[in-house]
């Protein structure tokens, strides 16, 4: 069994909501003095720039949703805020604060040793699907890799953006990986951290595979899922909810099945499992047991279709790990830790990553 938790997290859209601006202005925190030259941009989005001579940044083009507003600049602390982007936005003025000069330690690691983890990090990092042959990390030295063998855990951080070109999806990203934990014996994967997305460039027919690579990335993906949901449109978009009761199996040796489990046939609705928040444009999943996704390539799903086990579906097992788990109008986890994907959601790597506010072209 394959869990996999991270940051996330895609046919026309299902649903389309209002593209936004966000306003603001960077100034130094000792001297108030504007900064020139400062990066801006929404963390795991495609939408980013730069301060002005007067430090000041406009962020065009932004749909509505939940983000981490991110400023970084060389020689200050990275400035991070939550935004909850429903309309037009001024934000008060962003103060950063300077860093301390301090030689960082130097920490060597024998070439086998880290070789040999930087090989296990890709795998499970980048992933094993075709889209990963196309993804290359430009900067790995600047991971610290830990192996504890015992155990059979790898670790990994970065001490700066890892630097990733997606040749496959036409994407190069600037990721900060924050948390990577792999535990081979319980099969478990975590990783999460902010990304900046830019599209590269390409001639046309390259930019035209791109395109449909992401579309066919973003088809019966989570987001794919979560934002039918929000429409209402979770049959016509191929995609059909079930219950999953599972007990533990007292005669779990390692082997065989760690649970025993029952399935019910009957689609559940919408509204049995998505639940309205007190804050616009948040929605929570809520449901008993086990979600059990399938997806079957868009097909829109028959009216009482009761048939568990269509040939050719993706499926999908979720668990929640709170009460709750709160998404928003991208479709994307709010807290990835409160849910666990087993399947093919659980699959899912950083070549496979898009952008939080991706739109698929009409």
């Amino acid at each position: 069994m394959r869990l996999l938790v991270f940051l996330l997290f895609f046919m026309a859209p299902v649903i389309v909501f209002g593209q936004f601006q966000i306003r603001g202005s960077v100034v130094d925190l000792e001297d108030k003095k504007p900064i020139p030259g400062a990066s801006v941009f929404l963390s795991n989005a495609s939408v980013g720039s730069a301060t002005l001579v007067d430090g000041t940044f406009i962020l065009n083009n932004v749909r509505g949703g939940q983000y981490e507003l991110v400023v970084s600049m060389l020689g200050f602390e990275t400035y991070r805020e939550q935004v909850l982007v429903a309309e037009n936005m001024n934000l008060p003025v962003i103060a950063i604060r300077s860093k301390p000069h301090s030689l960082k330690e130097v920490v060597i690691h024998p070439d086998a040793e880290w070789e040999n983890n930087y090989a296990m990090f890709k795998e499970e990092f980048l992933g094993t699907s075709v889209y990963a042959q196309d993804c290359k990390i430009l900067n790995p030295e600047i991971l610290d890799l830990t192996f504890e063998k015992i155990g059979r855990v790898l670790t990994a951080s970065s001490t700066d953006y890892l630097i990733i070109e997606n040749r496959a999806l036409g994407y190069k990203i600037k990721y900060q990986l924050n948390a990577f934990e792999k535990d081979y014996k319980k099969t478990t994967l975590y990783f999460a951290g902010t990304a900046s997305f830019e599209n590269m460039k390409g001639k046309k027919a390259l930019e035209r595979r791109w395109l449909q690579n992401r579309l066919a990335v973003y088809k019966g993906s989570s987001m794919h899922f979560l934002r039918a949901v929000i429409a209402g449109k979770t049959a016509a978009e191929g995609f059909k909810a079930l219950r999953l009761i599972r007990k533990p199996n007292p005669a779990f040796n390692g082997v065989n099945n760690q649970y025993i489990a029952e399935l019910i046939s009957t689609p559940l609705p919408v509204s049995s499992y998505e639940k309205p928040t007190n804050k616009d444009g948040l929605y929570a999943l809520l449901f008993d047991d086990c979600l059990y996704v399938m997806f079957n390539g868009g097909t829109p799903v028959v009216e009482n279709d009761n048939n568990p086990n269509g040939i050719g579906w993706s499926t999908t097992t979720l668990t929640l790990n709170q009460s709750y788990a709160v998404f928003d109008n991208n479709g994307i986890l709010i807290d990835p830790s409160a849910i666990t994907f087993e399947g093919f959601w659980g699959r899912s790597r950083m070549a496979s990553l898009l952008p939080v506010d991706y739109e698929p072209e009409k």
